[in-house]
């Protein structure tokens, strides 16, 4: 039996996995990635990589570059992502306000839900100024290193913040990064007593975050929405400002969705 041959003996479930595996990676990589590079970011060889590849391109689901011979997401994805957004009422109902907080607080913002352990934009409004935040809808990021992860973490139920963390390396992306299990939940506790998540230099150099967690009528965080900004455009004497301003946008939304308790301090 030929190499190629023996990729293709894998189970079903085994295959799905690794080819939803892949589709992630690339999404994270505007850059592209080559096989080789897929193959060993997931630990599986070259050929069940490939194969996986081949059966992706086919679908529409990457596209092959053939001057470098790197894949990206294809148009197939991009379809699925805007017939799945549609049935996201609360991006309808968020797109108002968001424009709202942008013309308040004069920076980009952004509306994130839970995805996978992982916070993913679902909806922005660029600022109107010179400085634009590189974001996109779809964007995955990790939970512990961002003002709309820890808006999204901090009000879960204890065991499921245990199932997201435990056991799984905090990445450091700057010298600022929480990487200690023990330091972000004393930060989380610091989020539900303010009513407000930062993330100051903590996920990229040079980038301030604030961020408010959104709840739904049975009092349960549905998203989170936050502005990004530049240290520079985004001082720190400015936080306390602009966090009323998140928090009462997270308000609005959540009034929306039904919720009238006190899911956080206003």
């Amino acid at each position: 039996m030929s190499r190629s041959a023996a990729a293709v003996k894998e189970t079903p479930s085994i295959a799905v996995v690794r080819a939803l595996d892949i589709l992630d990676l690339v999404a994270q990589r505007a850059a592209g990635l080559s096989n080789s590079e897929i193959a060993s970011r997931i630990k599986i060889p070259k050929s069940s990589a490939s194969y996986i590849l081949r059966a992706l391109e086919s679908a529409g689901y990457v596209r092959r570059d053939r001057e470098s011979g790197k894949y990206h997401l294809g148009l197939a994805v991009v379809g699925l992502g805007h017939r799945a957004l549609a049935g996201l009422d609360i991006r309808e109902i968020a797109q108002p306000v968001l424009r709202q907080l942008v013309e308040k607080s004069g920076f980009s913002a952004h509306l994130a839900i839970l995805d996978r352990g992982r916070a993913m934009y679902i909806e922005k409004t660029d600022s109107t100024g010179f400085v634009k935040m590189n974001t996109w809808i779809g964007r995955r990021m990790d939970l512990h290193s961002t003002a709309v992860g820890k808006a999204l973490s901090a009000y879960l139920p204890a065991e499921t913040v245990d199932n997201i963390f435990k056991g799984k390396e905090l990445t450091r992306c700057t010298p600022q990064t929480i990487t200690t299990l023990a330091r972000l939940t004393r930060e989380l506790e610091k989020v539900r007593e303010q009513g407000y998540a930062i993330d100051d230099e903590e996920n990229s150099h040079g980038v301030r975050c604030i961020a408010a967690p959104i709840f739904n009528n049975e009092g349960t965080v549905e998203a989170s929405i936050g502005v990004t900004s530049v240290v520079t455009e985004l001082e720190k004497a400015s936080v306390p400002r602009v966090a009323e301003q998140v928090k009462g946008a997270a308000r609005k939304i959540s009034q929306q969705l039904g919720f009238h308790g006190v899911g956080h301090k206003a």
